[in-house]
């Protein structure tokens, strides 16, 4: 068994400790209160693709019994999260919510595409 197939299976087995740890991770750096500013809102918008990717990637590859629900309930605190922003010295920006909304695609096309090779037996190195 290949090292990438035994990570995929810890994702499928460990799924709901990976999106725990994750969604405390954005959480806790999306509303850090920051001493000043940046000059130029919008410079992260890379930052909230790749953490909602990588937020989505194990609850729709495990695919439970609810995922679809639980994609909307995390597109749903996404939106939360940028309303809050501006009352903790942060910018709560649209374009942050379009690219949360970017990266949750992006798990969910990545886990999908992923579980489409494991159920033709692709082999994945």
């Amino acid at each position: 068994m290949s090292l990438i197939t035994t990570l995929l299976q810890r994702v499928k087995t460990y799924w709901l400790i990976i999106m725990g740890s994750i969604l405390v991770s954005i959480t806790v750096l999306s509303l850090w209160p920051l001493a000043t500013l940046p000059t130029v809102p919008g410079t992260d918008k890379a930052h909230h693709l790749i953490g909602y990717a990588a937020l989505m990637f194990p609850v729709a590859f495990r695919q439970p019994r609810r995922w679809g629900w639980i994609g909307v309930a995390l597109l749903a605190y996404s939106g939360g999260i940028e309303l809050i922003q501006p009352y903790v010295n942060r910018y709560g920006e649209w374009l942050d919510l379009a690219a949360n909304v970017g990266g949750l695609l992006c798990g969910w096309l990545l886990a999908m595409a992923l579980n489409f090779c494991c159920s033709r037996g692709v082999a994945i190195r």
